[in-house]
């Protein structure tokens, strides 16, 4: 697989005189030379040679890309390739040799249920002959689905039937494509300190010296606008941030109330109108804006808003600089009720901390406070620390493999590219 370096300019200057310049608004789209849920961007070069490293050494050996063979026995890499390699052992042992037939579509199968479909649902999950869908059926569902990434009640509706009639094969390529994605991460015997973000489970860890020390949820970009795979140096903290809105934002969400309740809308709520989107940018009179035209879209305007309670960076803005415009941050009290959601796939492709301060604590030592609770002030950290992003919809663990949803739906097309696997749906179906 190809393993892609973006090497951005001028990286001997202070962390924080990158900020802005090299710091898009929203975020952009990724090069398409890179295989988008395979491939993982290196922002920073310096990252990248023990990852070389690593794939020369597993080449020499004889390795290669999709390679079911423990390397985890031949070479160190880093723990989750190691669970979910186990996990593809537990998954072959216990689903591998089940007569891999089809069970047609129809009613809801479950408790009590009798027929034809019952038998073959039966033979599909290795039970004793009958038509008759009993407590052991139920039972036997119920981990298929458990294992499989849905609700694991023990009915056979549509979700589960389509899941049982992809296939072992299916699943356990599923399993390879995220062995390789695990492959791309830092090893065990890595020192020192660095992030990992699971943008398919929503979810961060901060490792020091190959093991995790801590974890937090996280919100991460929705469908439209993907959190990419790709690993850069965090190399600063903007405190008491101020927000730069999305253009979409301005013209779906502000335009319409400057509309209609006047430009106190924007006093009242620190809006400040800048000139462009450069570190230059001057402040403009917001009467000179034809609000209208930014409301249709026929016009756009840079909107500010100032350090407070309501700004959606929250207290910190975690800073790696990269041309996609991704970056960790906090958020203010009043969204912190999403990260108790299972559905936290709804940013513009940013990250969003669980708890900000407790992210902080570990980089910094403690939390860093600005000088000026009204102005944003940049704070380098004294050693940069490396993000690792990727995304995975499988996981390994004691019990086996687990699947997950694949929210952003890239299994498919990967899936067909290197197995010839021709089911266009995603990895785990929701119920």
């Amino acid at each position: 697989m190809r393993r892609i370096f973006l090497v951005l300019a001028g990286l001997s200057l202070p962390a924080s005189a990158l900020a802005a310049s090299q710091q898009p608004i929203e975020p952009i789209d990724v090069p398409p030379s890179v295989e988008q849920g395979l491939d993982m961007v290196y922002i920073d070069r310096e990252i990248a040679p023990s990852m070389e490293q690593r794939d020369a050494q597993l080449e020499q050996q004889g390795f290669s890309d999709f390679n079911a063979a423990p390397v985890d026995m031949f070479a160190p890499v880093h723990p989750l390739y190691t669970d979910l390699r186990r996990g593809l052992v537990q998954y072959q042992m216990r689903w591998g040799d089940l007569p891999q037939v089809q069970v047609p579509a129809g009613p809801v199968l479950k408790l009590n249920t009798t027929g034809d479909r019952v038998s073959l649902l039966r033979q599909r999950l290795g039970l004793p002959e009958g038509t008759k869908f009993d407590a052991a059926t139920a039972a036997a569902v119920k981990e298929f689905q458990a294992t499989h990434g849905m609700k694991a009640d023990g009915v056979a509706g549509a979700g589960t039937l389509a899941a049982l009639n992809r296939g072992f094969k299916h699943y356990e390529n599923v399993l390879m494509l995220n062995l390789e994605r695990a492959r791309r991460l830092p090893r065990t015997t890595e020192s020192g300190r660095y992030v990992l973000v699971d943008a398919g489970a929503a979810r961060l860890w901060m490792f020091e010296d190959g093991r995790p020390v801590d974890s937090m949820r996280v919100i991460v970009g929705e469908k439209a606008t993907e959190t990419p795979m790709m690993a850069a140096l965090l190399r600063f903290v903007s405190v008491n941030p101020y927000w730069n809105t999305p253009p979409d934002f301005a013209q779906k969400n502000v335009a319409p109330h400057v509309l209609k309740e006047g430009l106190n809308y924007l006093v009242e709520r620190d809006y400040q109108v800048l000139s462009d989107w450069t570190d230059d940018a001057t402040q403009l009179d917001p009467a000179t804006v034809d609000w209208a035209a930014v409301a249709a879209g026929k016009a756009n305007v840079r909107l500010r808003r100032g350090p407070g309670p309501w700004n959606s960076m929250g207290d910190m803005k975690f800073m790696m600089p990269n041309d996609f415009g991704i970056y960790l941050h906090d958020v203010p009290d009043a969204s912190k009720a999403a990260f108790k959601t299972e559905d936290r796939w709804i940013s513009n492709g940013c990250i969003r901390l669980e708890d900000a301060d407790r992210f902080a604590k570990w980089l910094f030592g403690r939390v860093p406070q600005g000088r000026d609770p009204k102005v944003e002030e940049n704070i380098d950290l004294p050693n940069p620390v490396p993000v690792y992003v990727t995304y995975l919809t499988a996981e390994g663990g004691p019990s086996g493999a687990k699947f997950r949803p694949d929210p952003y739906n890239r299994d498919p097309a990967l899936l067909a590219r290197y197995f010839g696997d021709g089911q266009q749906q995603v990895a785990a179906v929701l119920p």
